[in-house]
């Protein structure tokens, strides 16, 4: 029986560079990975960066829709009609803000026999977990029926903050094991079973939020991406763009995470639904990223003739 492993966590707490993680090990040990990944706006422009060590039939990426609720049928057909192959896993990554309770009561039914029960596992972001205001019950039912939680972002915390963060996860969810992100081994997941742990029920709300992407034109330098991110205000938890930048070669990719930091990095590949700014949480509109689009370009023609 195929195991499905579901990756869930905050936005922005290192689910795909796991994910990235699973595909390249398991592959390495002659496993068959096919990955399922979600997002609000665009999931094609995460889909793609899997490209270089996935054959394009073995991923799908469903957008636009929220897989806890709206979306659960099309994941669990998506899931049904992964085709059967020797040494197969299944890999789920959830966005950011789903109801990671709701999403595993869900997506048990209905799979085919050939499947395993689904498996969860969070990713916590130590450095900010239970820091988010308004957000931290939704970061705590995240972890509620996960099986393993791994923590990431522990380089720069103390071994006090550590520990407490250990306890505040232990205090919810008695029952996972609980590992940094670089001790996991990837010969234990298929072995796990689901969570026996109880869920306490999150309004619907708390979990579905505004999300908007527009066309990005290419940007004359790096600076652009900073005015981009600082003109958004702070209720946009998340911020993610892919463009092309002056005269570099390629197409370079940049996220705002919901702790303010900004991350750029090459991107592989060209993006098949074109350069885009994409942002999720509240305050999230298209005029928004146009007005930070255009300002930053005049501010670059501004530099220019100096």
């Amino acid at each position: 029986m195929e195991p499905i492993i579901v990756v869930v966590g905050f936005l922005g707490a290192g689910k795909t560079t796991l994910l990235k993680r699973l595909v390249t090990e398991y592959s390495q040990a002659n496993w068959s990975p096919f990955v399922v990944l979600n997002d609000y706006e665009n999931a094609n422009l995460d889909a793609q960066q899997f490209l270089d060590m996935l054959d394009e039939k073995s991923l799908k990426a469903l957008n636009g829709s929220c897989i806890c609720c709206s979306g659960i049928g099309e994941l669990r057909e998506s899931v049904n009609r992964i085709p059967e192959r020797a040494n197969g896993i299944t890999l789920i990554e959830a966005n950011g803000t789903t109801d990671a309770c709701a999403l595993m009561g869900f997506l048990g039914v209905g799979i085919e026999a050939r499947f395993m029960p689904p498996v969860q596992i969070s990713v916590v972001d130590v450095k900010n977990w239970q820091l988010r205001d308004i957000h931290n019950e939704l970061e705590a039912n995240q972890i509620q029926v996960s099986s393993l939680i791994t923590l990431s972002h522990t380089d720069s915390v103390s071994e006090e903050r550590l520990g407490q963060v250990k306890e505040d996860i232990r205090a919810i969810n008695p029952t996972a094991e609980i590992m940094l992100c670089e001790e996991l081994e990837i010969n234990k997941l298929p072995e796990l079973l689901p969570s026996s742990n109880s869920a306490e029920k999150l309004a619907h709300h708390k979990s579905h939020w505004s999300s908007c992407s527009v066309d990005l034109p290419n940007l004359p330098d790096p600076i652009c991406i900073k005015e981009i991110c600082d003109a958004i205000p702070s209720s946009v938890i998340r911020i993610k763009g892919c463009t092309v930048l002056g005269t570099e070669p390629g197409y370079t990719y940049f996220e705002r995470c919901p702790d303010g930091e900004v991350y750029v990095r090459p991107y592989r590949g060209k993006p098949t639904t074109g350069a885009k700014l994409l942002t999720v949480g509240p305050g999230s509109d298209a005029l928004l990223l146009e007005s930070a689009i255009h300002n930053s370009l005049e501010a670059a023609k501004l530099r220019q003739a100096k």
